[in-house]
């Protein structure tokens, strides 16, 4: 709560005006979110957020998850839909439309012998808002829907401690993916690093047109916000960006 509070204080500081942080965790019960209905048909799941950006907790489990990708990428399944390889590049001719995010079926077919996987380790999966953290929960993995200014901070501060070029990662991947999967994933290596991501085309009309994503591990998270106070952000520099931030 600490880790909370201190936060809430710097970002209204530094980057006032800006949207608070959605978070993750996994549990086997939450008597403070509220279930998520099952879905009628299709549903993405970065559409179901944005009850959580503004303000009501939400846990699912695999069957409240209306796409198989996102029960995948959240942890619920490890299966892909059949004829995935041309789902993903160009269809089936008379079957179906493929999405033509990868040029050929086998292009698609050597990346997915490079993907990883998780198990979620609990039931749910529980969203909040920053603001609505309570003593109980433990977040894993904070995510921002950031502006292009928003980001600039954020990336520049996640590479302000490191003595590298590669705090920051975009990878290929579904919306949900680069804001559950990866993230999570980052959480057990030894220097773990920031995602940017929702840059799926997919996904893209659920979020804001000035929106990209920010996801990181908690501990990643409280780093930063451990330098905040000495970095770029009490610069002139940053105060002509801040300013536009709305």
């Amino acid at each position: 709560m600490g880790l909370k509070d201190n936060f809430l204080k710097l970002w209204k500081r530094y980057f006032k005006g800006a949207e608070l942080p959605l978070v993750f965790y996994y549990a086997d019960e939450e008597k403070q979110a509220e279930a998520a209905k099952p879905p009628k048909g299709h549903r993405c799941i970065v559409g179901d957020l944005q009850r959580v950006r503004h303000g009501t907790s939400l846990k699912f489990e695999a069957e409240t998850i209306g796409c198989g990708g996102g029960q995948r990428y959240l942890g619920f399944s490890e299966s892909l839909r059949p004829e995935f390889e041309y789902f993903l590049s160009y269809g089936i001719p008379g079957k179906f439309e493929g999405e033509r995010y990868k040029k050929s079926p086998e292009l698609v077919t050597d990346l997915l012998k490079t993907l990883p996987s998780f198990k979620a380790p609990s039931r749910y999966i529980v969203f909040k808002r920053w603001d609505k953290l309570q003593t109980a929960d433990e977040p894993l993995v904070a995510f921002f829907l950031a502006s292009p200014d928003v980001l600039s901070g954020l990336f520049t501060l996640a590479n302000y401690d490191r003595n590298d070029v590669n705090g920051v990662i975009a990878p290929f991947g579904a919306g949900c993916a680069t804001i559950v999967q990866y993230p999570y994933l980052e959480i057990k290596m030894p220097r773990p690093r920031a995602v940017i991501g929702m840059l799926d085309v997919s996904a893209r009309p659920c979020v804001h047109a000035n929106a990209v994503s920010f996801a990181l591990p908690l501990q990643r998270l409280e780093q930063m916000v451990t330098n905040m106070e000495e970095s770029f952000l009490i610069t002139s520099s940053w105060r002509k960006v801040s300013r536009r931030i709305v």
